[in-house]
């Protein structure tokens, strides 16, 4: 787990407990969370619908102008959004689309990431 910062529509706040998921494609985060930063479902979107470990779930899309992991940032990057329900806390999954355009680098002996 580690904290990523969302900044949308000039409204800042950083999730705490996001996890990094090199087994998930996309990054998607608590709708219950990022309502703080006004990300809700607006009635032209579009819901699909993604499979898991943990079963499905339906969540909508949405571009936030930036999101940062430590030093890493990435400017309009699109995000998932759903009820997230695993029966654990988590704010959110940090998924490989991320990983891949911030170039991470993933040392599981130290359990460290860096980013190029």
């Amino acid at each position: 787990m580690l904290p990523v910062t969302l900044v949308y529509q000039n409204l800042s706040m950083t999730l705490p407990n996001v996890l990094i998921d090199t087994g998930s494609a996309r990054t998607v985060f608590s709708a219950d969370i990022v309502v703080n930063i006004h990300i809700t479902p607006a009635p032209d979107d579009k819901l699909y619908t993604i499979r898991g470990v943990g079963g499905t779930e339906v969540v909508f899309t949405r571009r936030v102008d930036s999101i940062q992991v430590g030093e890493c940032q990435i400017a309009k990057f699109e995000i998932e959004v759903g009820g997230m329900d695993y029966g654990f806390k988590i704010d959110g999954i940090l998924g490989m689309d991320f990983l891949q355009q911030a170039g991470a680098i993933i040392n599981l002996a130290e359990l460290s990431i860096d980013f190029k």
